[in-house]
């Protein structure tokens, strides 16, 4: 499969780090094609302004405001996010990225009249969050773990019908250990190579 690795963390030699780079390899390994974005590197900019927004809703594909992120979505075949979950929640940057990327006419079609909106990522087949939490597994899912509700529920519903998903967290990552991580990373190698 092609598959795009949008990677979040501004910190360069964070844990995160050592998750993407287990990602990417393994996926090679196993004769991917890997297409890493990482957002921080590339100075991505989360922030929408007034304009954009005033025109987001009638916004037509060769109007997007990233052409080569748009076309590096088109290209996949499979989606994985790395990242950190804060405040249960997606890093703002990624959470800027959903909001200015995933736009009319590249991810889904906005109907004239009423009714639902039109899924554009139908080639999607595989839809993967690998991430960190501070917080234990129990409270991630007392709150919600919106950010995997946001991606593997809400951005699901955009892609394939068949598209598969795939969830992996490293709980209690502010009490972590050596240990724990190598396991982690293992797990994560483990869950890649069964794609």
């Amino acid at each position: 499969m092609r598959c795009l690795v949008v990677y979040c963390h501004p910190v360069p030699e964070s844990f995160c780090a050592a998750v993407r780079d287990t990602v990417v390899t393994t996926l090679a390994r196993n004769g991917h094609e890997v297409d890493l974005l990482d957002l921080y590197a590339e100075g991505f900019d989360p922030v929408m302004s007034a304009d954009e927004r005033r025109g987001y809703n009638e916004m037509k594909r060769e109007d997007h405001p990233f052409p080569d992120h748009a076309e590096r979505l088109e290209k996949a075949d499979a989606l994985l996010f790395v990242y950190p979950t804060w405040w249960y929640g997606l890093p703002a940057m990624l959470k800027g990225w959903l909001d200015r990327v995933w736009t009319p006419e590249l991810t889904f079609h906005m109907p004239e009249g009423p009714g639902p909106i039109q899924p554009l990522m139908t080639h999607i087949k595989l839809l993967g969050v690998i991430t960190t939490c501070g917080a234990p597994r129990w409270l991630s899912y007392l709150v919600g773990h919106p950010g995997k509700r946001t991606i593997l529920r809400g951005m699901r519903a955009l892609c394939a019908k068949s598209c598969r998903r795939l969830f992996t967290a490293h709980y209690l990552m502010d009490k972590s250990t050596p240990e724990s991580r190598a396991a982690y990373l293992k797990k994560v190698e483990k869950r890649l190579s069964s794609i």
